[in-house]
């Protein structure tokens, strides 16, 4: 049976690559990815590399050409990737695969006001309604997005605005969703069914702050601001309103229309979701925030302060 993964360059397919590759043999993985030159290694390996581009519908249909499940690692560009994801759901079927196991977030389905989350509830209305089997892995917000992200630009500053206000979030691993994606590519019996990839606790950004100050031994001050401000905190760091693919602004990989939206999502509780659903798939249980810092602290401790700089 041949597995289909796209995004392959990326950081969660190249783990996802790497985590199937230890189940099955190279020759039954196909990798995709815009740029197939990022993908060398992989030839190397055995594995079959192609181009396959979500804005290219027809590029899309050849890259999947004879693979019987597809894992669609959802694009980047939050607020316009609907196009893309139809490109791909509207390809899987001309192509004849016939399970797509897709990372969407959680909350979909919820009404959420966050961007990110009216995207993926859109995408799986589609994937329900294309007569594909279909997986969605709700994956929460990232653990790293904090740790990489917002805690350092919080512990340069001392100071963490946030709309979200007391909102809780399930904060959950790269590498936690990564290995729950691997069991599903991998393995029966997840047929038209919806999994919530969360960590064990559920944290407000009050809280991650705490964790930071603690871990890194500086003081950080939560502010409780309105959406309007914490638009003109992104504005003060540089980062674009709209998604630009593939911009990374002081270490940010988002746009602020997302980020606020998202914000939003939180204050309204719509991401305060919690499962087991990370053990059931892997037999073990998720990382908790905490530990993940505790395991990047000399990174956290070496942030100067001052003006963030990435």
């Amino acid at each position: 049976m041949k597995l289909i993964i796209t995004g392959a360059s990326g950081n969660y397919g190249r783990a996802a690559c790497e985590g199937i590759l230890a189940r099955i043999p190279a020759g039954d993985i196909v990798v995709m990815s815009r740029t197939p030159q990022k993908l060398d290694e992989f030839a190397k390996r055995g594995i079959t590399v192609r181009r396959g581009d979500f804005d290219d519908a027809t590029s899309l249909v050849e890259a999947f050409k004879g693979g019987e499940k597809l894992l669609v690692i959802s694009t980047g560009r939050v607020g316009k990737r609907l196009p893309q994801h139809r490109n791909a759901i509207e390809a899987a079927t001309r192509a004849g695969v016939r399970h797509v196991v897709y990372t969407s977030f959680v909350g979909a389905g919820s009404g959420s006001p966050a961007l990110v989350v009216k995207e993926h509830s859109k995408t799986e209305e589609l994937l329900r309604a294309s007569g594909l089997v279909w997986t969605a892995l709700r994956d929460s917000q990232y653990t790293e997005a904090m740790c990489d992200a917002a805690a350092p630009i919080a512990i340069a500053t001392g100071r963490w605005p946030a709309s979200a206000a007391e909102g809780k979030v399930g904060f959950v691993t790269r590498r936690d969703c990564v290995a729950a994606a691997v069991t599903v590519m991998t393995t029966t019996g997840h047929e038209n069914t919806a999994y919530n990839i969360t960590g064990p606790d559920l944290l407000s950004f009050r809280d991650v702050a705490a964790i930071a100050a603690e871990i890194s031994g500086r003081s950080i001050e939560y502010v409780v601001v309105d959406d309007a401000a914490m638009y003109r905190h992104f504005d003060s760091l540089g980062i674009p309103r709209e998604a630009v693919d593939d911009q990374v602004i002081k270490g940010v990989p988002w746009s602020s229309d997302d980020m606020v939206s998202f914000e939003q999502g939180i204050r309204g509780g719509f991401m305060a979701v919690l499962s087991d659903h990370v053990e059931q798939l892997t037999g073990r249980k998720p990382q908790s925030l905490r530990s993940y810092f505790l395991e990047n602290s000399e990174r956290l401790r070496a942030v100067k302060p001052g003006v963030f700089q990435s």
